[in-house]
């Protein structure tokens, strides 16, 4: 039993000299660690940051060409419309000129011809 309580005793002054070594070191390295940590942390949020800003900007950029695009399409949309317009108005004008035309003839012919028919009478 003596062996095994020396044993145990040894084992225990180790485990208790390791502990005092680890706490005397271990803020050194402690900090060391704590700085890789926050390093890689930081640049993390870095990359994080870059790619939301790049993202943003790439929205931007697309939402800015597809306004750019509709204000386009409604521009010419609107412009065949009053093209469309223009026609319109200026074929109801030539017909309207034309009927006013087709039926002065049409009266000047009838008065002619009544005109004939009285004179022969």
């Amino acid at each position: 039993m003596k062996d095994q309580a020396k044993i145990i005793a040894a084992l225990l002054v180790g485990a208790a000299a390791g502990a005092a070594l680890g706490l005397l070191l271990a803020p050194e390295k402690g900090e060391e660690l704590r700085g890789d940590i926050a390093d890689y942390v930081n640049d993390l949020v870095d990359k994080a940051k870059n790619k939301a800003q790049n993202t943003a900007d790439s929205i931007k950029e697309y939402s800015s060409n597809a306004v750019d695009s509709v204000k386009s399409k409604f521009s010419g949309a609107v412009n065949d419309a009053q093209d469309a317009y223009d026609e319109a108005k200026s074929k109801a004008a030539n017909y309207a000129e034309n009927g006013a035309d087709a039926a002065k003839s049409k009266v000047k012919s009838t008065a002619n011809d009544w005109n004939n028919s009285i004179q022969n009478a």
